[in-house]
């Protein structure tokens, strides 16, 4: 006979059977799931859009050391 497979949940140290958990709890389970999955590409995300914004402070910067001093002088007025 086949052994009945079984996933192991750990919450503060103790482990659980997912399988042997209520509706309920396995529901639970899945949404904090979810919400790592969620948490984990919005700080990716953060990371990408730090990353695009210091592409484009660089950016900036180099175009205003090309740009002669005059021409900064005449559009600051």
């Amino acid at each position: 006979m086949a052994e009945k497979k079984t996933t192991p949940i750990v919450i503060d140290e103790k482990e659980y059977t997912f399988e042997d958990m209520t509706p309920e709890q396995q529901e639970a389970v899945d949404h904090v799931a979810d919400l790592e999955r969620k948490i984990a590409n919005t700080m990716k995300s953060a990371r990408q859009m730090e990353g695009g914004k210091i592409y484009w402070i660089s950016k900036l910067k180099k175009s205003l050391e090309d740009t002669p001093e005059e021409a900064q002088e005449v559009a600051a007025q």
